[in-house]
């Protein structure tokens, strides 16, 4: 009788089936996109059409087959033991493996006992880090690999966090470094993170083997691990078919069920046990669209006047915030009106994009207006300020300050959440006293809810939209991004929507901030006039969940993703007015 395995892992599908002399009949590799169910149903389709209704006798394993065992009613088999098996049979001469999966990674010894050791609470170091970090390039995982074989120079990347080592490349990027230089380097910190969080300062010695879908696919990343670890040409196991090697484990295993194709296709198909409410749900967001119109009004107060650019005369100020991924700009008048604002991705080219900002800005500037004063602040100020001549730098967290108590006078504590940080600062008698950031997670930040809106096919605004009328918000918790894959997964199999998913995420973002980065006891202790920005905060969800968790009604100005640019404008007309003299205004050959 033919043997079969299937592997669910975090990110794909592997079916694998042997004959009976154990050569492979029949092999897939698919991406399941959270739908573990269809994949898998269409895999198994694909191997009757290739090799006919077969009985098998089979087994599932991976970090996403339990549920799908039940269904379908095969018995399931842990993942360690699936790949020890595989290893045994056909690489039995193998010291130590080094298996690379969609959200974990694994190191195993073999010995006289063998050790295994797994990543715990963070998937730095995996193939879901390589994507994000592939996003930022603009290409996929495979375009990765290709640009590293071009490599000249290897930088140091943070691996920790998927979402925070955006933070290393994104300068990288913005600075000119060679895209083939940055998969490289993007590789080696793969590398360093697997080495020291699972090795912990064992020796990787003897014969390594090579395991799952990365370190398949990724020849770059075999070699980066190959060299840093100074493995002998003949030390290097990188077997055939390694992204099955689990999957093959189940097919070996002997704890098995026989039946058709057919027939497991059947039972996945007519299983219909689904609770309609998730286990762990939290409070509504809103009641009702009464709830939703009224607190939206009183958060429509906290708004900034406009005026026309075209009739402006006199002094106007120039506010710039290049950020990590987006520039900010805010031009206003001397009553603190806005002439022109604009808030975009800076594509990866922070310069060049606020030029083209400030030529629209010199196209719609009348004569009757000249730019009295400018100020830069970001991660791009000294480049900005060196390059354009801008006549101020200051730290981000004075301008956002300095925004912050325009709308709110008197503030004593200020939110701020961007894309990939988070800062928290409090006030004491109109001066900074304390700042705290995120440092090695970015699960509480803005880009954590854009990855999920996109995993989930959703517009980030949309994804925001349907959350505020949820009827059963689930409890996610406040885990690393790339793990909480699976408990979304989890709590979709239980019958969560889409709006219990992202109302639940806007909770897990507040109790990320609030809880590991501010260590909040008591929500007394964030004071009584907060203020909260940042471009997280245009989402609604998110807004509401900060008021329900911390007890707090708070401010969220209009203008919440330009603050920092605002409190420049704010900056550069402040020095203006104490300064006497009045310097040339920024001409458009500096431009």
């Amino acid at each position: 009788m033919y043997k079969a395995g299937i592997d669910v892992g975090s990110t794909t599908v592997k079916v694998v089936i042997f004959d009976d002399n154990y050569q492979l009949l029949f092999s897939r590799y698919e991406r399941h996109f959270s739908d573990v169910k269809t994949a898998t149903i269409k895999v198994l389709k694909e191997a009757i059409s290739e090799i006919g209704d077969q009985t098998v006798s089979i087994a599932i394993t991976g970090s996403g087959g339990m549920g799908l065992a039940d269904v379908a009613k095969i018995p399931f088999v842990q993942e360690v033991i699936a790949a020890t098996t595989t290893v045994e049979k056909f690489i039995p001469q193998t010291d130590v493996v080094i298996e690379l999966g969609g959200e974990d990674a694994k190191m195993t010894f073999f010995g006289d006992a063998l050790e295994q050791r797994m990543n715990g609470t963070c998937a730095g170091g995996t193939g879901a880090f390589i994507d994000q970090m592939a996003e930022l390039l603009k290409t996929d995982a495979n375009g990765v690999n290709e640009l590293a074989k071009g490599y000249e120079t290897i930088y140091p990347i943070a691996s920790r966090c998927g979402v925070f080592a955006k933070t290393d490349v994104q300068p990288l990027i913005n600075e000119g470094a060679r895209k083939e230089d940055i998969a490289a380097s993007i590789f080696q910190a793969v590398v360093n993170q697997t080495i020291a969080g699972l090795a912990s300062g064992r020796k990787i010695s003897g014969n390594i083997a090579f395991l799952g879908g990365p370190l398949f696919f990724m020849s770059e990343l075999r070699q980066r691990f190959i060299e840093t670890l100074n493995i002998k040409p003949e030390n290097v196991i990188f077997p055939e078919n390694p992204q099955l090697f689990v999957a093959m484990g189940a097919a070996l295993d002997e704890d098995q069920a026989q039946l058709a194709l057919s027939e497991i296709i059947h039972n996945l198909e007519n299983n219909t046990s689904k609770s309609l409410v998730p286990k762990n749900t939290l409070n509504v967001l809103f009641k009702d669209q009464a709830e939703l119109d009224a607190w939206r009004a009183r958060h429509n107060e906290a708004s900034v006047d406009y005026k026309d650019i075209t009739k402006a005369s006199g002094p106007v100020f120039l506010g710039i915030d290049a950020g990590s991924t987006t520039s900010k700009v805010v031009l206003t008048d001397p009553e603190g009106a806005i002439l022109f604002q604009h808030y975009g991705n800076n594509q990866g080219q922070p310069l060049e994009n606020v030029i083209e900002i400030l030529k629209e800005v010199y196209r719609q500037l009348p004569d009757t207006a000249f730019i009295a004063r400018s100020c830069v602040t970001g991660y791009g100020e000294n480049l900005i300020k060196a390059a354009l001549h801008v006549d101020y730098g200051e730290v981000e967290t004075v301008a956002h300050f300095k925004a912050a108590n325009y709308f709110n006078p008197g503030v004593d504590f200020i939110l701020d959440i961007g894309g990939q940080d988070m800062k928290a600062m409090s006030v004491q008698d109109g001066a900074l006293s304390s700042i705290q950031l995120n440092e090695a997670c970015s699960s509480g930040c803005g880009s954590f809810i854009e990855t999920f809106a996109k995993s989930l096919k959703y517009d980030v605004k949309d994804f925001a939209q349907v959350a505020l009328l949820a009827e059963h918000p689930v409890d996610l918790g406040s885990k690393c991004t790339v793990f909480m894959n699976s408990k979304v997964k989890q709590v979709q199999k239980e019958g969560a929507t889409v709006a219990d998913i992202s109302a639940g995420l806007s909770y897990s973002v507040i109790k990320n901030a609030l809880y590991k980065v501010i260590k909040l006891k008591r929500p007394e202790d964030l004071g009584e006039k907060i203020v909260v920005q940042g471009g997280t905060f245009y989402n609604e969800a998110v807004l509401r969940a900060f008021e329900l968790v911390s007890e707090r009604e708070v401010v969220r100005p209009s203008i919440a993703g330009l603050m920092g640019a605002y409190g420049c404008a704010i900056i550069a007309q402040e020095k203006y007015e104490d300064e006497t003299a009045q310097a040339p205004a920024v001409e458009m050959a500096t431009v």
